[in-house]
């Protein structure tokens, strides 16, 4: 598969997890206001999980190659994983905490800036293939 039809794909699951990272964030956040970074967190965690799911099944499904689902799994989760936490939070403080722009507004901000290596780690190591003797 080309990389500009794989970035096209990265990005509708990005925007379903956008949907989902909001949804999550604005209910969080209702429910125990004044949190917006925990709230932030409990939010990415859950949208890791289905963003994974989601990539397995339609962005990379060409790289099935018999590499463990936990192994890409934690591959993701130590790449995408990271850069979402460390990326949303560090923004997050910045952008509501100190600029005090609106938490969900914040948080787009945010999820746009990681995306770019999210999807280079994504390609070049979270669902690399597996070489012959690697495994």
């Amino acid at each position: 598969m080309n990389a500009l039809l794989r970035w096209g794909k990265f990005n509708l699951v990005g925007a379903a997890g956008v949907v989902l990272q909001l949804g999550l964030l604005a209910i969080f956040n209702h429910v125990v206001p004044g949190h917006y970074l925990l709230a932030t967190a409990a939010a990415i965690e859950i949208t890791l999980f289905n963003n994974f799911v989601l990539h397995v099944r339609y962005t990379w499904r060409d790289r099935r190659d018999g590499s463990a689902v936990v192994d890409r799994l934690l591959r993701f989760h130590l790449s995408n994983g990271l850069v979402s936490f460390a990326g949303n939070v560090v923004l997050m403080r910045v952008l509501a905490g100190q600029a005090h722009l609106p938490v969900l507004a914040a948080d787009g901000i945010a999820i746009l800036c990681c995306s770019i290596a999210n999807f280079a780690l994504s390609d070049l190591w979270a669902f690399a293939r597996v070489r012959p003797g690697q495994a």
